[in-house]
């Protein structure tokens, strides 16, 4: 071996070295960036499998470990806890009395269920379509006043439902109807959130395309229909699912818009559990978690596309 060539071994050494060095950097560095968002998932899971788990146990056993914390005194106010609470995920025997009390001995339960779907699904299904035709017309013509009419939007979907819970509750009983669905309907069907997500999706279309639609003699209704819909699946579907979950989960709305309980959602008796239904909770809740887990799991690769697909035509 020549000089020259040992020289040049000794000098690969620390490049190797250094490339040796990053690899481990860059792989530790992968390591505990899994670590945190195993920790992280472990962490949003434990209530899901908790609810799930405890929904199997019997009513004595549930009462044993958390009744102290739904405890109240004579006067209703809260009992101090003095011991730990006793969190357990496997039961000590599977017993289905809470599911055959909620799916058979109670149909108000069922009944409460039900309410939720058809409080939701037409929210769901014509907020889309108003946002659609909106977001197209926002997306397609500019001018001062489009501006001005989107950016309230903007400032209405800022505001949370709170405020604008009492001008809701006041126009309700203008039209007369308080205590009907409608009262529901009308302000979830004309949300803001839809269209400023559609909007925001349609403008990254290029103009070129729809130019080239209207050179081959297709009208507004063929555009919108033919080629802004097909382009802006994902983000339909990921304003469907997001808007379901929001009006799944809702409790003032039915609270303040409507005072007969038969006809409030399931979500509205999740929020006053006391002592005597803990168990009933749990199976309620679990039963209750299963549409948006399958909406979530069944659209989960058109929530991604819809947020990370920038617009144009995929190939």
């Amino acid at each position: 071996m020549t000089g020259e060539d040992k020289s040049a071994g000794a000098a690969r050494r620390p490049a190797h070295r250094a490339v040796r060095a990053r690899k481990i950097l860059s792989g530790a560095k992968i390591m505990l960036a899994t670590l945190i968002a195993a920790s992280f998932a472990i962490l949003f899971l434990m209530p899901i499998v908790l609810t799930i788990t405890n929904s199997f146990m019997a009513a004595s056993e549930i009462s044993a470990n958390y009744g102290s914390v739904f405890a109240t005194t004579e006067s209703g106010g809260k009992v101090y806890i003095a011991e730990k609470v006793n969190l357990k995920f496997i039961p000590d025997m599977v017993s289905f009395s809470q599911y055959i009390t909620v799916l058979v001995k109670s149909p108000e339960y069922l009944l409460k269920f039900w309410n939720s779907v058809i409080l939701v699904v037409p929210i769901v299904v014509f907020q889309l379509i108003v946002a659609s035709l909106a977001s197209y017309g926002f997306a397609r013509y500019r001018g001062r006043l489009r501006e001005i009419i989107f950016f309230a939007y903007i400032i209405l979907m800022l505001m949370p439902y709170q405020v604008t819970l009492v001008p809701n509750y006041l126009v309700s009983d203008w039209l007369n109807i308080l205590d009907t669905n409608w009262a529901i309907w009308l302000p979830g069907i004309f949300s803001p959130f839809a269209v400023f997500l559609l909007t925001k999706f349609m403008r990254r279309i290029p103009t070129s395309v729809l130019e080239a639609a209207q050179i081959d003699g297709a009208g507004e209704w063929q555009i919108y229909r033919r080629i802004c819909l097909p382009l802006c699946k994902g983000a339909i579907c990921s304003a469907a699912i997001l808007v379901f979950i929001d009006y799944w989960n809702m409790v003032e709305q039915p609270l303040i818009l409507m005072s007969d309980p038969d006809t409030h959602p399931l979500s509205v008796f999740l929020s006053r559990i006391n002592a005597g239904e803990i168990g009933l909770a749990f199976a309620v809740a679990t039963i209750y978690m299963v549409p948006s887990l399958l909406i979530f799991l069944y659209g989960e690769e058109y929530l991604v596309d819809g947020i990370t697909y920038q617009g144009g035509i995929k190939g």
